[in-house]
């Protein structure tokens, strides 16, 4: 079998960890696409960072995790049980929703089960599930996950559970019995779980442990497999899977495990940055130098709690790092009995935005959501529909057709998440055989998947389309200066309300949006290359959608001209819409008029016109 040998610097003393790699399992690998999505890099956009694709165009990144169900040892550690759910999940994700982009999952425990061993197989399964996507146009972000450090800290009788580390780390680290103490939910095991935190304090500071293999430091043990696995990952897989993949979240959720008298920010400096230089390091040195490694701060840096971090002091990341936050409404999870609406998370996704530009890098929202089930899940709908708001402009609706030009540019993100066998599981929690876990994620009580698997073996959303399957400019051939969409979705009591108000100031375009679907996209488009790409909402039939813009102004949208529709890449049901446009400010605005009172040649001549003095007003060129 072959061997891998990594050397690594600790404590000013050259350590070397030899890697043994499992045997594979012949797996055959699914055909690639034959043209593929260019590379994606972080590049400037304005005063902001965006990411940007090998045509130089600004993409938003949009999806879901895939997904929890790697927490899971009934699924192997890994998103699905095989390479025909994995395909059959992309194929559904691509033609409900039309994201982009997965955030995919795998687990150290999973890469290596011993001190001394790469799973090879693992990682095969794991090239299986991740071709299924690319082979249908998604980006991957692969993401090293794990919560509370391990499960193998807790005992099988825990309330609670947790993933990441090997077994044969935590053995070689003889942590004391785990307790959380009077926890509400299971993130306070980060704060009060004794063992979770000597083992999170142990990483942070390379502990060596003794083990089978030898001593060995535990930090770098993770960083040896890590380079053993993005190795093995570049030369097996397909090289246009491989093109598809934009970066690695190198370790999900950090949490300090003791700030050792510092603050969160100094912390962070003195221990999180070093890790991701170190994680940088090698991702270069396994040929990786061209993708991304996203990076995320303290867990808690921006949750309403217990507020530390957020690498407000780290200097600048560079093109090379991206700023990797999650958000997810701790208050309303928790104590908070009151509804989003309109603008709630404004101040949230304008501080992920904000922060992305003090540390000169581009933002992405890897993790957001809420409950499907229980107690609050009545205020889901309307709270995921006000954090996709809030990403796709930093202003609340009712102002923005006035304030267009101060709503920052849009966010990219993977909602928490998409898991086909939501409701389906047989964990054994903690491997006790007398704790199944068959409700919701399989894990630690939580129902987040907006997606299940019917009884006709079909995947089908639990919330509702208009919020996930979204109108967004999947690709703009120059920058987009403002975005706004209006998705109608009702909230849990099924009472619609519209967010995004024209003022009466501009009676001909709110007269053919009223109770309407519909987006706003304003550009400074660049001369010659790939036209602006907006995803189409499924209940956007191509012949029901009106287009204003001076690019041309329709009804019915026609598949070839300066406005077209086409399919999405690895979907015959999902449509985009494709603009071609030359240099200068464009506008364009995608109303889904299949219902109501047809519109009329007059009708889209006057909100043409007025549509053009809007734009010239708030974006003038020059």
């Amino acid at each position: 079998m072959p061997r891998v040998s990594f050397a690594s610097v600790r404590a000013g003393k050259a350590l070397t960890v030899t890697l043994t790699v499992a045997a594979a399992v012949a797996v055959p690998v699914a055909q690639a696409r034959a043209v593929g999505s260019p590379a994606v890099v972080v590049a400037p956009s304005g005063g902001n960072w965006v990411f940007r694709d090998g045509d130089g165009r600004q993409v938003t990144l949009r999806g879901f995790n895939v997904s929890g169900s790697a927490k899971l040892q009934e699924n192997g550690l890994l998103p699905f049980r095989s390479t025909a759910d994995a395909a059959r999940s992309a194929q559904a994700m691509r033609d409900l929703t039309g994201a982009n982009a997965v955030r995919f999952l795998i687990s150290w425990e999973g890469v290596q089960p011993a001190p001394d061993r790469i799973d090879q197989s693992y990682l095969d399964k794991a090239i299986q599930q991740i071709t299924a996507f690319t082979d249908r146009g998604f980006r991957v972000l692969l993401d090293y996950h794990q919560d509370l450090y391990s499960s193998h800290l807790f005992n099988s009788g825990s309330w609670y559970t947790g993933d990441g580390a090997p077994d044969w780390v935590i053995k070689a680290g003889n942590y004391p019995e785990e307790s959380c103490g009077i926890c509400l939910v299971w993130g306070q095991n980060m704060q009060t779980n004794t063992a979770v935190r000597q083992a999170a304090h142990d990483f942070w500071h390379d502990r060596t442990l003794t083990t089978a293999s030898g001593p060995v430091g535990v930090q770098d043990a993770f960083l040896a497999q890590a380079s053993a696995a993005m190795t093995y990952l570049r030369q097996k897989l397909p090289a246009q899977a491989f093109g598809d993949i934009v970066g690695v979240d190198p370790f999900n959720e950090p949490f300090d495990g003791g700030l050792d008298g510092q603050t969160g920010l100094d912390w962070e400096k003195t221990y999180l940055l070093p890790f991701y230089q170190r994680f940088r390091t090698a991702m270069d040195d396994a040929g990786w130098a061209d993708k991304t490694a996203f990076v995320e701060p303290l867990v808690f840096w921006n949750t309403g709690f217990f507020e530390q971090g957020g690498l407000s002091s780290a200097g600048p990341l560079g093109t090379r790092m991206a700023f990797n936050s999650h958000y997810y409404d701790g208050a309303r999870i928790t104590v908070d009995p009151t509804p989003a609406g309109d603008g709630t998370y404004d101040t949230a996704m304008n501080e992920i935005r904000q922060r992305a530009t003090d540390l000169r890098t581009a933002p992405l929202v890897s993790e957001f959501g809420n409950r499907l089930s229980g107690t609050g899940s009545d205020r889901t709908p309307w709270m995921v529909r006000a954090m996709y708001q809030a990403m796709d402009y930093g202003v609340a609706g009712r102002n923005w057709w006035d304030s267009a030009a101060s709503g920052g540019p849009v966010l990219s993100g993977t909602q928490w998440h998409w898991d086909v066998y939501s409701g389906n599981h047989h964990e054994l929690m903690n491997g006790n055989p007398d704790k199944v876990q068959t409700a919701g994620d399989g894990w630690n009580g939580e129902d987040f998947s907006v997606v299940n698997t019917d009884t006709a073996g079909n995947a089908a959303l639990r919330l509702d389309p208009r919020v996930l399957d979204r109108l967004y400019p999947s690709a703009v051939a120059g920058d987009a200066l403002a975005f706004a969409y209006e998705d109608l979705a009702p909230d849990g009591a099924g009472r619609r309300q519209a967010w995004l108000t024209v003022p009466s100031s501009l009676p001909n375009l709110a007269a053919l949006v009223q109770d309407r679907q519909y987006g706003v996209l304003v550009w400074r488009g660049t001369s010659g290359g790939a036209a602006t790409e907006l995803h189409l909402p499924r209940s956007f039939a191509p012949a029901g959608t009106t287009v204003v813009s001076d690019l041309g102004t329709v009804t019915g949208v026609p598949s070839s001209g300066a406005v077209k529709v086409a399919d999405e890449t690895g979907s015959t049901t999902a449509h985009r819409l494709v603009l071609t446009a030359p240099a200068g400010i464009h506008v364009a605005l995608v109303v889904n008029t299949a219902s109501g009172t047809p519109v009329t040649a007059d009708q889209r001549a006057a909100a043409t016109t007025e549509l053009a003095s809007w734009r010239t007003r708030l974006f003038p060129a020059g």
